[in-house]
């Protein structure tokens, strides 16, 4: 299959809680992970937040609020969250899910040392919408 190895563990259930804004996945290893809508979005791996190469990357500022419309499948390997925000471009492994989930709290870390670093927020009425390349600030700091 593509996207898959003999490594890659493969989520059992996928369960999108919209009222928490949580989508919680469980893996067929018995590793169950919830993960916010903000969280999500943040660390998207789209290639327009990514870059395409170390030094990249864009800073996602003004995301607390940020929901979950729909969840599209991409084969047997991946999952597309639509966000409310417009943003639909990140497709979400099972490997990137799993490793997302294994490492949320040290990720969310170093993104809110990073967003400080800035002088940016999480907040949308601080900053605007628009993604700030790291490490730029939003234009009300």
């Amino acid at each position: 299959m593509a996207g898959l190895d003999v490594t890659t563990k493969i989520p059992t259930q996928i369960k999108l809680h919209q009222k928490s804004r949580i989508l919680e996945v469980t893996f067929e290893d018995g590793e169950r992970f919830e993960l916010s809508c903000e969280f999500l979005r943040v660390f998207t791996p789209s290639a327009e937040a990514r870059g395409h190469g170390p030094g990249q990357e864009v800073l996602q500022v003004g995301k607390q609020d940020v929901a979950i419309d729909r969840i599209e499948p991409v084969g047997n390997y991946a999952i597309r969250p639509v966000f409310s925000d417009g943003h639909d471009s990140g497709l979400y492994s099972w490997d990137v899910l799993y490793n997302l989930g294994s490492h949320r709290d040290e990720l969310w870390r170093a993104y809110l040392d990073r967003l400080s670093a800035a002088g940016a927020s999480r907040d949308p009425t601080q900053c605007p919408p628009t993604p700030v390349k790291a490490p730029g600030s939003c234009s009300k700091h």
